[in-house]
């Protein structure tokens, strides 16, 4: 488990942030995750996980931890990813919270890479929060 909060997993996380690799905290708000290993790791993105995300535009409460924890990603300076998107509703209201990218089968499918290399040259950076293409 990463979030063991030993040196050795310090050491080698500011080894690879130090090579300029950008580390994510996954699926935010379940299992290990928590506020408090935020502010021990240096991590640069959170990845909101889906079972908030897919209900983000039904359920009061996902609303709000949805937002939470784009705003606490937000007063870090780490980016905020969204995964499960799968309707334009939920994309709009990731949008409107501030999300900063989204992932999900709106985006688009999972790929093999030769596919992946052939849709970027075709169509770009493909599709963000920001600026949807």
């Amino acid at each position: 488990m990463l979030l063991d909060k030993n040196e050795q997993t310090l050491e080698t996380l500011r080894g690879l942030k130090a090579l300029g690799i950008q580390i994510a905290m996954d699926d935010f708000g379940t299992g290990y995750s928590s506020l408090g290993s935020l502010s021990g790791f240096p991590f640069d993105k959170i990845k909101i996980d889906r079972s908030f995300v897919s209900d983000v535009t039904t359920r009061s409460d996902a609303l709000a931890i949805v937002e939470l924890v784009t705003g606490v990603g937000r007063s870090l300076r780490m980016t905020t990813i969204a995964e499960g998107i799968e309707t334009e509703e939920q994309y709009e209201c990731l949008k409107g919270l501030g999300c900063d990218q989204v992932q999900g089968y709106l985006i688009g499918r999972p790929m093999p890479a030769t596919e992946l290399a052939y849709l970027h040259t075709k169509k770009g950076r493909g599709r963000t929060v920001s600026g949807r293409s």
